[in-house]
């Protein structure tokens, strides 16, 4: 298996870093390639620029040589894996600034003869969100979780239906307790293991 973790939390020192930490580790331990992206640390921009927003539908959508890079690592993947703290219940803005850059025409969908919107990472074949929360687990579903929706529903409409997800979400986190989150992390490294 060849995964690309993305990485969204501006904090080297975060519970998501851990986490990020934890998914690489078990993944390598299981004898997997991984590629992490770290958003902040690379100096991932956001917001997609007037330039690129011009160029989005021509033959070129992409002018950024380090979303270049990013789609480099994609079109080698077959699973592919988010950490982030959900923020205002969906992802931090910086992932989606990625989703908008990285995920262009001729990469995240493809049009067919009749121009019709068709997936472009068709050999992905995972998944994952993993996913911290301040609130509980039934507020966050009160008000649709739109992070995992985006992950777990819009984002299929770019590898295929077909593709697995798999969601892991640390709910009440601002409560939480030591052993809670170093279970949590156990739980990740288990569930990566039967991927």
């Amino acid at each position: 298996m060849r995964a690309v973790v993305v990485l969204a939390h501006p904090d080297p020192a975060s519970y998501s870093h851990a986490i990020a930490a934890e998914v690489v580790g078990a993944l390598t331990a299981g004898g997997h390639t991984v590629v992490l992206h770290d958003l902040y640390a690379e100096g991932f921009t956001a917001a997609m620029s007037a330039a690129e927003r011009n160029a989005y539908h021509g033959d070129e959508p992409v002018l950024d040589p380090l979303v270049r890079a990013h789609i480099a690592d994609l079109a080698t993947a077959d699973t592919l894996i988010f950490v982030y703290p959900t923020w205002w219940s969906t992802v931090p803005a910086i992932l989606k600034g990625w989703l908008e850059r990285v995920m262009v025409p001729g990469v995240g969908f493809v049009f067919d003869a009749d121009h019709r919107v068709r997936p472009g990472l068709t050999h992905i074949r995972r998944l994952v969100g993993i996913s911290t929360y301040g609130s509980a687990r039934w507020y966050v579903r009160l008000i649709n979780d739109n992070g995992r929706r985006t992950i777990n529903r819009a984002l299929r409409i770019s590898t295929g239906w077909h593709t697995r997800t798999r969601w892991l979400g640390l709910y009440a986190m601002d409560a939480s307790t030591a052993p809670e989150r170093a279970a949590f992390l156990a739980r990740i490294t288990h569930d990566l293991a039967r991927l």
